[in-house]
């Protein structure tokens, strides 16, 4: 039996790079999967063919359009999910932006977008989410964090902000949910190798010159450890970085 038959999974920014190895090994493994994006809904058919998933084993892939920043759409989209999907027991909050700058140059607007998007979001997700896992007696959360939210990073300080933020937000989910035997954990991923980092030159990237296993990470490697975290029950409230050992 495949390992989450009649589960969901929601991946939010699940239509490229990390959000969408994760959904996709995720999918490989039995689960349903919900996907959230800000791309429009034409597109999204597209996106999901090319990811190459397929419902030939009864588990099924669906595409929501939705900001998740915004508290109330974030709310009718895990609704109308649990309406239309087996049961909600996953999330993945990787949904994420960048606006670089430093601080003397950075605007209010800049700082404002990463939050409401990076971390705003999460919570969202969470908040919403968390009936279903309550209902379903069963809940398992990982949040995208980041190396930059650990160490911070120059030129990333709304960046750095939000996914520290999700370091103190899962700790605290982590505390309140446990008894409902529901988990919260992140990943800290470091210079992964996607289309947020594609204009980035690993030869040239102080950062990435740095890594003791000598090459940048690959999505796989995050969606790797996703799955880990999803599948264990007695893991709650932990960073795990995945960065080649950057972090040492």
């Amino acid at each position: 039996m495949e390992r989450y038959s009649d589960e969901t999974v929601i991946v939010t920014g699940g239509l490229r790079g990390i959000g969408a190895e994760i959904a996709k090994r995720l999918y490989s493994a039995g689960a349903s999967v919900a996907i959230i994006d800000m791309a429009d809904e034409e597109n999204a058919p597209e996106a999901i063919e090319n990811m190459h998933l397929t419902s030939e084993g009864g588990n099924v892939c669906r595409y929501y359009k939705c900001n998740v920043a915004d508290f109330e759409q974030t709310k009718r989209t895990v609704t109308q999910i649990a309406k239309d999907m087996p049961k909600v027991t996953m999330l993945v909050n990787n949904a994420g932006i960048t606006r670089d700058g430093l601080v003397m140059m950075m605007s209010e607007q800049q700082f404002d977008d990463v939050i409401s998007v990076n971390l705003k979001g999460a919570f969202n997700m969470i908040k919403h989410c968390s009936r279903q896992f309550i209902k379903n007696k069963c809940g398992r959360i990982v949040n995208i964090s980041s190396v930059s939210g650990l160490s911070g990073n120059a030129g990333q300080a709304n960046y750095s902000a939000s996914k520290a933020g999700l370091v103190g937000l899962t700790k605290t989910v982590a505390r309140e949910f446990a008894a409902k035997n529901i988990t919260c954990n992140a990943i800290a991923p470091g210079f992964i190798a996607t289309d947020m980092t594609k204009d980035i030159s690993a030869e040239n990237n102080p950062l990435a010159a740095q890594i003791p296993l000598g090459r940048p990470g690959e999505p796989a490697d995050i969606a790797q450890a996703a799955e880990f975290l999803l599948s264990a029950s007695y893991i709650t409230g932990v960073v795990l970085r995945v960065d080649g050992g950057l972090g040492m």
